[in-house]
């Protein structure tokens, strides 16, 4: 029982409820940089290329076949998929990349800066103990 509260204390303590939040927020963001790149960022740049979707684009290294004849009669030749190499989409997964990058490096930039201006604040001073004050007060009459 003992194992079982163990983790218990693991999993609720902050910053394992704050990863799990994080990770949670960082797939939806994912999520919208792919649709961004796919649907917003893409299309105009393949229109200035003459139309290229890059994610057409391929190198062909064995053509694939289409099945021959109905499965199961006689003479029956099963479809051969295409090998291919699909440059096209590891170019979209680059810019999806440098995006969430750029985005991660703003946030982190905003967060630096929030935190140099907290600690160039200066501490608030306390105010002095009525004790101290008032033995202040005598060692300045007892100068005196």
């Amino acid at each position: 029982m003992s194992m079982l509260k163990e983790f218990r204390e693991f999993a609720l303590k902050g910053n394992v409820v704050d990863l799990a939040v994080g990770v949670i927020i960082g797939a939806a963001f994912g999520t919208i940089v792919s649709s961004l790149v796919d649907d917003i960022v893409m299309p105009p740049i393949g229109l200035l290329l003459a139309g290229i979707d890059f994610a057409t684009l391929k190198l062909v290294l064995k053509a694939g076949t289409p099945a021959i004849g109905t499965e199961g009669a006689a003479g029956y030749v099963a479809a051969v998929p295409e090998v291919a190499i699909n440059y096209g989409k590891f170019i979209n997964a680059a810019i999806k990349f440098f995006i969430v990058a750029w985005v991660l490096f703003l946030v982190i930039k905003a967060m630096n800066t929030m935190k140099r201006k907290e600690e160039a604040k200066p501490a608030p001073v306390a105010e002095t103990p009525a004790d101290i004050k008032l033995l202040t007060e005598i060692r300045d009459l007892l100068k005196k």
